[in-house]
């Protein structure tokens, strides 16, 4: 699979230029073009604000016209919050994702324009692309810096290559325990309810453990989880007969004080 090609037009600050490699590192862009940058090109600062991310700065090309940038690309859409009144579709990053994907799918290489921190896209540059992309932001504040700008853009593409999280984080990192050890924590836990008179009235303790049953079982319990909710099950138990010693002991007490 083929990546869009990220073009920045005119960009201004090379902090800016190594935080887009950044957020295209992280989901998996790697191919930067860079149209006339104000300070030239390389700029340390930019590695430095890429944070390790050097692989799209390694590779950048940076062209003097931006049709230069473009000419082998099949489609390219412009991100802006302005239409610049060009009579061109406009679609929300996901949509573009998505046509994004279709295009690769079909064997065209693709590209994502950006205009400057300053100025944004100019209407002759909206001119040389297929669609207009606009991040649907609040209308009280709709400035987005240059990497944000592509992270979104950047991370709605990437849903289309992955869409769930890394393995080690979809599931537990201990298999739920064997239902033999679960059911030892049903047991013990419905028989301390029992001595505390937990299932009243009694005609509907089988339903009341069913209840408990599958809320726990929900939970798909590790071994450990097992032995830690026993473990409370045991302490609330303690202390509960705890209370009643010293029940029976202020009793005796009182019978004592009593008969004198």
């Amino acid at each position: 699979m083929s990546t869009p090609v990220v073009i920045l037009n005119e960009p201004q600050l090379a902090e800016n230029i190594g935080a887009v490699a950044r957020v295209m590192a992280n989901f998996g862009l790697s191919e930067l073009r860079l149209v006339r940058p104000r300070d030239g090109w390389p700029q340390d600062r930019a590695w430095a604000s890429a944070s390790g991310a050097d692989w799209p700065l390694d590779n950048a090309k940076v062209f003097d016209r931006l049709e230069e940038a473009v000419a082998d690309l099949r489609l390219v859409y412009a991100t802006t919050a302005r239409s610049r009144g060009t009579q061109l579709p406009v679609l929300t990053p996901r949509e573009a994702a998505a046509e994004l994907h279709a295009a690769d799918g079909q064997g065209q290489a693709t590209g994502l324009l950006f205009g400057g921190e300053r100025a944004g896209l100019e209407t002759d540059d909206i001119a040389l692309c297929h669609g207009i992309v606009t991040i649907p932001v609040d209308e009280r504040f709709r400035s987005l810096n240059l990497a944000q700008a592509v992270a979104l853009n950047a991370y709605e593409w990437r849903l289309g290559v992955a869409d769930r999280p890394r393995e080690a984080f979809a599931v537990n990192v201990d298999e739920p325990a064997e239902m033999a050890v679960v059911v030892g924590l049903y047991e013990q836990l419905e028989g301390e309810l029992d001595n505390a008179g937990f299932f009243h009235p009694p005609e509907k303790r089988p339903s009341m453990v069913r209840n408990l049953r599958i809320s726990l079982g929900r939970a798909r319990l590790t071994e450990q989880e097992v032995r830690t909710w026993r473990g409370v099950v045991t302490a609330l138990s303690k202390g509960r007969g705890r209370v009643l010693e010293k029940l029976a002991r202020q009793r005796a007490a009182a019978n004592d004080e009593t008969n004198e």
